[in-house]
């Protein structure tokens, strides 16, 4: 998450979770310890790629075709929103130097965090960047590949693809990249795509005055609080902290920095770390891990998670403040591929984009890989025995892309589901596909597939498993 406070209010909240932890049994602490994994460690601001060849899909059950898609997408990535954590650590820098107390890898440091900022400046903050804009553009082209004869009726039947967003630059931008994709790989479908519309209690829900009660969750609970209290005072985290502190600053700054102060600069450190990547066109040539060593970051990605994981997934055992208020777009969803069924949408496509806010509860309606699991209270969020992890289940561009496919009731017999008009022939069967990431995604296992690991369902069958009838 990213963290925007000052940085004595950063040092506030860390003496409080210093105070929460002691006398933690020494079991538990290393339970949470987070595994050995790969050398980079960027939660959500992970760039993104898909999570499946292109090539490597189950083939379409025979006398099937594609009559629709629907898909809800994260932005991609994108800028720093402000530059709080840049002057954190350009501060602490500039009073180091002043003391004589940098060593000679904490002197590179300074001009590394200016090339990030002046980049991201200069883009706008929390801006869809280059980078971003590319994640969707490939993501629509390969889209295009997988569904080929849906594009073509498309063309055909001249039915339009419908686009909305959160109403935010960065989702607009995604969604504008996205469809110019779509254009690129087939340019007769430039017409048929509609101008952005904002839908901000579809795709915005976490800000909207009816989920008040979950903005006083975040802003209050008691339970919420001292949970991320106990794990941000978890020894790991002075440990990572006086780690990264040490390497760049020498022993006498270093040994006068208060604890908090150490644990401030070196989680402002780790959210620059992971928005580098993310802004390569734009700062080219900032490369930051050197400065934060793979189990320091892999730790504060862990810090990072446990917010993500209780404010914006699974969260607590019992509760579903963090996750209700995504039925929303689960309904549309359903309603998008019943409309599709029944003749009555229109659209051959209908194209959503949104924020991790949004993503991350659907992950958890949805039942999605990594987001199926809550923590118990007494049982705080750990990576041994939680599979959550901000960078699979909504890193930057995170997408859920739902294909319908028509055909005959009975194999070999019946329509072949209809024309190009979007409107169901007589005896049409219904299917579903779902991916994650562009990875094919079961559904809960309540669901029946068609056939026993098959990524096809249908429809009918995920109106029952999901409650619609």
């Amino acid at each position: 998450m990213k963290r925007t406070a000052p940085l004595a209010f950063a040092l506030a909240a860390a003496l409080a979770a210093a105070a929460t932890s002691v006398g933690a049994p020494a079991a538990a602490q290393e339970q949470r310890r987070p595994p050995r994994a790969d050398r980079h460690f960027y939660g959500t601001k992970t760039p993104y790629a898909p999570q499946q060849d292109l090539h490597d899909y189950q083939p379409v059950p025979r006398g099937f075709t594609p009559v629709f898609t629907e898909n809800v997408a994260r932005h991609g990535s994108r800028a720093m929103t402000d530059p709080s954590d840049g002057r954190t650590v350009l501060a602490v820098l500039q009073a180091a130097r002043a003391q004589d107390g940098l060593t000679r890898l904490g002197e590179r440091l300074d001009p590394q965090v200016r090339a990030l900022l002046a980049g991201a400046a200069a883009l706008g903050w929390g801006s869809l960047s280059a980078r971003g804009a590319e994640e969707q553009r490939q993501t629509a082209l390969r889209m295009e590949q997988r569904l080929p004869a849906l594009f073509h009726d498309i063309e055909a039947g001249r039915r339009p693809i419908t686009v909305e967003t959160s109403g935010v630059a960065r989702a607009v931008a995604s969604a504008n990249a996205f469809t110019a994709g779509l254009a690129a790989g087939d340019p007769a479908l430039a017409g048929l795509i509609r101008p952005p519309v904002t839908d901000r209690d579809l795709l915005y829900f976490h800000k909207q005055p009816q989920n008040a009660d979950y903005r006083a969750y975040l802003a209050g609970d008691p339970e919420l609080a001292a949970v991320l209290a106990e794990i941000d005072g978890e020894p790991g985290t002075a440990r990572a902290a006086g780690h990264v502190v040490a390497r760049l600053f020498r022993p006498g700054f270093a040994a006068a920095m208060a604890g908090p102060d150490r644990v401030a600069f070196g989680r402002a450190l780790y959210q620059l770390y992971g928005a580098a990547p993310d802004l390569r066109a734009e700062a080219p040539g900032v490369d930051l891990d050197p400065f934060l060593p793979a189990e320091d970051a892999r730790w504060f990605a862990y810090l990072d998670d446990a917010e993500e994981f209780y404010q914006k997934g699974p969260a607590f055992r019992g509760r579903t403040i963090t996750y209700g208020m995504a039925h929303v777009l689960l309904d549309d969803l359903f309603a998008r591929a019943e409309a599709a069924a029944a003749g009555t949408g229109g659209s051959g496509a209908v194209l959503r984009f949104t924020h991790a806010e949004e993503i991350e509860p659907l992950a958890v309606l949805l039942g999605l890989p990594g987001s199926t699991r809550p923590a118990a209270p007494d049982d705080p969020y750990a990576y041994r025995t939680n599979p959550w992890r901000g960078a699979e289940v909504a890193p930057m561009a995170a997408n859920v892309q739902w294909d319908v496919f028509a055909g005959p009731r009975q194999p070999g017999r019946g329509t072949d589901g209809g024309g190009t008009d979007g409107r169901p022939a007589e005896g049409t069967r219904y299917l579903v596909r779902m991916l994650y990431n562009e990875r094919e995604t079961a559904f809960p296992a309540s669901c029946r597939p068609i056939d026993r690991g098959s990524f096809f369902y249908d429809l009918a069958e995920l109106e029952r498993c999901f409650g619609r009838g």
